[in-house]
């Protein structure tokens, strides 16, 4: 007969837990070392049930007990559970319009290495071949790589296919996952970049322990990732978190013709073009904030409006969500650092009583940090056993 431990997979291998398993190996991987006490209140289990899941773990050596000790309520010594140590090794990839950023993390998504690279070219084949060769690199050093994740801005259809990329001029569906997983022999998921970092940060960063975050960027478009009821959101078809056409209070057109949308006045090609048309001379994105800083009239007053729209956007959505916590991010995030009252005065005016006050928290994200958004999500595909559905 096989003993209950001998039904649990090996400490690297997440792949056969049964939901029951799984629950209490996730919840030690995302918030230990736990005491079993607390561990216990978490999932609502009683000591027995909680004793009779997580000794086949521990057996296994997927879970193991931590050397520092917290005192039980009996005035014991409990030793607090965390997960094994683990040589098992994650690649996250970010891929823009011309470049490549990737890193190797652990399980807890921690970053281990980083590499990055200009893209070859921006056909589907041309990003498939440069993700396998950095994967080849990045795995003559870190053998046991079980995962691959790769962020993308566009449409992603279950973390598997890309309905639509416009920066890399990808208008067709392309079968993305399937092409890394033929050209690396790794498990390959692909997920929309926002999603990624939101995934990341709701895991492993600043909205740890949290049931509802927004994470919302912004940079050559806007973006948002939702968290409610402790689950990233993901739309019916790939959607979820789309915003940057969402109306805001202005008659300006963006670039697909949207009256008075976000898109046309908050990011970083909206702001550069409405300063450059005042000034009569092209102007780049920082020249337009550090023309805002010092005080120029004209890139004030655009910069002021953008940073007022943003408020209305992130009410807006915060409004309709009520999450504990905004992460506000983006490589045009130097907007909120220029321009803080007026997103601060036009955030308090729109957000609705009684509401609390929005938490709000500005954070540059390099690209690398986006690289570990999905790693995280290959993380959550390896313990979760969640693979992409054809």
């Amino acid at each position: 007969m096989t003993s209950v431990a001998e039904q649990i997979p090996p400490a690297a291998d997440w792949s056969a837990l049964d939901g029951s398993h799984q629950r209490v190996a996730v919840e030690v991987l995302r918030f230990g070392p736990l005491p079993r006490a607390r561990l216990a209140h978490r999932l609502g289990l009683s000591p027995g049930s909680l004793t009779r899941l997580t000794r086949p773990l521990v057996d296994s050596g997927l879970l193991v007990e931590s050397s520092s000790e917290h005192e039980a309520r009996t005035g014991r010594p409990s030793l607090p559970l965390d997960v094994g140590p683990s040589t098992r090794r994650f690649l996250g990839m970010k891929i823009t319009g011309d470049t490549l950023f990737a890193v190797v993390t652990d399980l807890r998504a921690q970053v281990l290495a980083e590499h990055t690279r200009p893209l070859p070219g921006t056909d589907p084949a041309a990003v498939a071949g440069a993700v396998a060769e950095v994967t080849g690199l990045l795995r003559a050093d870190h053998a046991d790589v079980a995962g691959l994740g790769v962020g993308i801005g566009g449409l992603v259809v279950e973390r598997r296919d890309v309905a639509r990329a416009h920066f890399l001029g990808w208008h067709e569906p392309v079968p993305l996952a399937d092409m890394l997983q033929e050209a690396t022999g790794l498990p390959a998921v692909v997920d929309n970049d926002v999603r990624a970092l939101t995934a990341a940060e709701h895991w492993f960063g600043a909205g740890r322990g949290l049931a509802s975050l927004l994470v919302i960027t912004i940079g050559a478009g806007v973006g948002c990732g939702i968290v409610a009821h402790d689950r990233v959101i993901e739309g019916a078809h790939g959607g979820g978190g789309s915003i940057g056409h969402r109306p805001v209070v202005s008659s300006v057109v963006c670039e697909d013709g949207h009256r008075g949308c976000a898109q046309g006045l908050v990011s970083s090609r909206a702001i550069t073009g409405a300063v450059a048309q005042a000034l009569g001379r092209p102007v780049d994105y920082a020249e337009a904030l550090r023309l805002a800083a010092e005080g120029h009239p004209a890139a004030r007053r655009v910069v002021d409006e953008a940073a007022g729209a943003l408020g209305v956007l992130v009410a807006d959505i915060a409004n309709l969500i009520d999450p504990e916590l905004v992460i506000l991010t983006g490589d045009g995030i130097g907007l909120a650092d220029v321009a803080r009252p007026a997103l601060d005065a036009a955030l308090e005016e729109n957000r609705k009583a009684p509401l609390a006050p929005v938490r709000l928290d500005v954070r540059p994200f390099p690209f690398t940090e986006w690289a570990r958004g999905a790693a995280a999500v290959a993380v959550q595909a390896h313990v979760l056993g969640r693979r992409p559905r054809r």
